[in-house]
């Protein structure tokens, strides 16, 4: 057996719990299991990692990391912003569909994580990076699309996770692409409607005012023209 540095090695171990827990499930990708598709003894996996938690969220971060960057497009300088929200949800169901079982593994380490309370951060890290990523989009989307939000950026960053969440939960279950993508194209016209032209968000702001006999009724704040692209929380 080759000797690798401990990076590397913890590396080639959780492509193959990957491996494993794609084909078999959470359940199936025991330690036994994961060295035998490395092809190295038991005694490697547990110098690399203390337990099968500690591989789980090290598959978790990683699988979250990949679903992210499979589904990134890249953002013109410049467009519509119902063409740049369709781009980047066309890119992320072309994603969804060409790797159905990672995308499956996703919702196995989730719903693992809130069963074992030892694992429930794997679930708070992988929703955690998804907002952030969601929310970056829409930075992204305010600077090509010279836009602001009618509604704060981290509630829309919620619903477009939990969007992709449903549409790609009901794909795994009915295989049905058309249905999955037409629900995300109808998602993506819903998500339009939020933008408001930077040149007109003030007059928005002035026309949005309720008048007093709503006074009581809760309103979001106004939209406020970004300074710049903010930093990921």
């Amino acid at each position: 057996m080759n000797r690798l540095p401990v990076a590397e090695r913890r590396e080639q171990l959780i492509e193959a719990a990957l491996v494993v827990a794609c084909r078999d499930g959470v359940d199936g990708a025991t330690v036994r299991a994961v060295a035998a598709e490395a092809g190295v003894s038991l005694g490697v996996v547990h110098y690399c990692f203390r337990d099968k938690d500690e591989l789980l969220r090290a598959m978790a971060h990683t699988i979250t990391l990949r679903n992210t960057a499979r589904g990134e497009a890249e953002m013109p300088e410049s467009a519509p912003v119902s063409d740049l929200i369709v781009g980047v949800l066309d890119t992320v169901w072309a994603n969804i569909r060409a790797t159905r079982g990672p995308q499956l593994l996703t919702y196995e380490l989730t719903t693992t994580s809130l069963r074992h309370p030892e694992l429930r951060q794997v679930g708070v890290d992988q929703y955690t990076y998804s907002w952030a990523v969601a929310e970056h989009f829409l930075e992204e989307v305010e600077r090509a699309g010279s836009i602001v939000w009618r509604v704060p950026r981290h509630l829309i960053a919620r619903s477009i996770i939990a969007a992709v969440d449903g549409f790609s939960l009901a794909w795994l279950v009915d295989g049905d692409d058309d249905a999955g993508y037409q629900g995300l194209r109808l998602f993506a016209e819903h998500l339009a409607t939020l933008a408001v032209p930077v040149d007109e968000s003030a007059l928005l702001g002035e026309t949005r005012d309720a008048p007093e006999s709503d006074a009581d009724t809760p309103r979001l704040p106004s939209p406020v023209a970004p300074s710049g692209v903010a930093s990921l929380a």
